[in-house]
């Protein structure tokens, strides 16, 4: 069990758009949840992984004029998932389909799809609109019989929902060690057969192309990293991307063409966007 770092940021001005870019930029130096409010941002990372020079540039770098204070605290990571349990991760329904929840909630809204997630600190618990983002799309598409790779896996929900909607070989990767050992156990909650895999863009080279790939990771990463993942996707195979801003578009969409994929759609909530291509 690893121990953590909460990072509280105190900002002036504070609004969704100030802790929702703070939550990005955090998210490309290594940490992995985030607790917004009315006055600035908690974000938690392994104590392991922490450099307050990360912060510092963060801050320093803002693009909107905001100011900003900043404090640590260190947690051990027993204590971090009871606190998280108890009080951040609550049950969540997504356009009345889906609805996600821990194994220790005992109230909730019933749904046709039940995805049972205890976090344990890894990313992903649909809570955040990267993940709901992803799961709105993916409950619209027919992923009967399909393969599917699933890149940055996390506490491995968008794995298990695929799963859940008749995917066939599924394949769930994250570099995290940690976050692969938690994705297993949410697996087994949900009772669904997905291969499991530590490791960075790599690990892709054992596989055979899929039907479907989801990469729910952050900007820098996928745009470095996308001529693998095309490589790794059949003909006619779709791509799921997220965990960017709207303002990323452009970016992504000039990636994209660059290796031949086809606009699809995309949906925007919060400033974040989810975009799919067809090879």
């Amino acid at each position: 069990m690893y121990d953590y770092i909460a990072l509280r940021i105190e900002a002036n001005p504070c609004d969704e758009t100030v802790t929702d870019l703070l939550a990005a930029f955090l998210a490309d130096v290594g940490y992995d949840s985030f607790v917004s409010d009315s006055t600035g941002l908690t974000a938690y990372i392994r104590k392991d992984k922490y450099e307050a020079k990360n912060v510092e540039e963060i801050l320093e770098d803002f693009p909107i004029p905001a100011s900003f204070s900043y404090s640590i605290e260190e947690i051990e990571g027993e204590d971090w998932n009871k606190e998280w349990e108890q009080n951040y991760f609550k049950p969540i329904q997504i356009d009345d389909r889906v609805v996600v929840r821990s194994s220790f909630h005992q109230e909730f809204r019933e749904a046709p799809i039940e995805i049972i997630i205890d976090p344990k600190m890894a990313f992903g618990t649909g809570h955040h609109a990267t993940t709901s983002g992803m799961i709105k799309m993916l409950i619209e598409e027919d992923l009967n019989g399909k393969s599917v790779i699933d890149m940055g896996t996390g506490t491995g929900i968008l794995s298990i929902l695929c799963k859940k909607l008749g995917s066939a070989a599924t394949t769930g990767i994250d570099i995290d060690e940690f976050a692969i050992e938690n994705a297993k156990e949410n697996g087994n909650f949900n009772g669904v057969d997905v291969r499991w895999l530590v490791g960075d863009d790599s690990t892709l080279e054992e596989l055979d192309p899929s039907d479907i790939f989801l990469a729910n990771i952050n900007l820098n990463v996928i745009t470095s990293c996308m001529e693998k993942y095309v490589a790794k996707m059949k003909e006619g195979a779709k791509i799921f991307l997220s965990g960017f801003l709207e303002t990323d578009r452009d970016t992504i969409m000039t990636e994209a063409e660059k290796l031949g994929l086809s606009f699809q759609k995309e949906s925007v909530e919060n400033n974040w966007l989810v975009m799919t291509f067809t090879k």
